[in-house]
């Protein structure tokens, strides 16, 4: 089923100019029309300047071999102060009933992607910053929440499109 609705995903970064986060934005950038076929708006987050993202987006794009120089296809959020990405860390320590401690610097050292549904958050997910998403993932899990979002069913272990799945009515246990 094609997805009816806009769906979001935000990256956010510790820092710019990480080698992890940079080959991420470029793999991002490389497989954006994966994203946009889904109908999903991608953005990107990082505690730095405007200025220090706009050098960091022409050192990605070369990590990009199919695009090379040209710009990148979704923004980048600068958090120099670090508010969105302490909320982020707060959202997400508040949804695994995890303690989030204001100014945690261990926290903000993380990388975080959350995929944003048509009504509400579908999913968040936290990596140390020394290991890169796995984007093929990533989409594999859009493409079961969207499918998940229409009609009452599941997907089983390392489900792909056009596999099977369970159509027994599962639905998300309530919160």
């Amino acid at each position: 089923h094609p997805p009816v609705l806009t769906w979001g995903v935000l990256f956010s970064h510790p820092q710019d100019f990480t080698p992890v986060c940079t080959t991420e934005l470029a793999c991002a950038a490389k497989i954006s029309f994966e994203f946009k076929k889904r109908n999903v708006k991608m953005i990107a987050l990082s505690i730095d300047s405007v200025a220090d993202h706009l050098a960091w987006s022409k050192d990605v794009m070369p990590f990009n071999s199919e695009s090379g120089c040209s710009p990148l296809p979704f923004p980048i959020i600068a958090d120099d102060e670090g508010a969105l990405f302490s909320w982020a860390c707060w959202t997400l320590m508040r949804l695994t009933r995890m303690a989030y401690v204001k100014g945690n610097i261990s926290l903000l050292k993380k990388m975080k992607v959350f995929v944003v549904g048509p009504d509400k958050m579908k999913l968040s997910i936290m990596y140390p910053a020394t290991t890169g998403r796995n984007f093929d993932e990533l989409l594999r899990v859009i493409d079961s929440l969207q499918l998940t979002a229409l009609e009452k069913l599941a997907t089983p272990v390392d489900w792909k499109i056009n596999t099977k799945y369970f159509d027994q009515g599962v639905t998300e246990p309530p919160p």
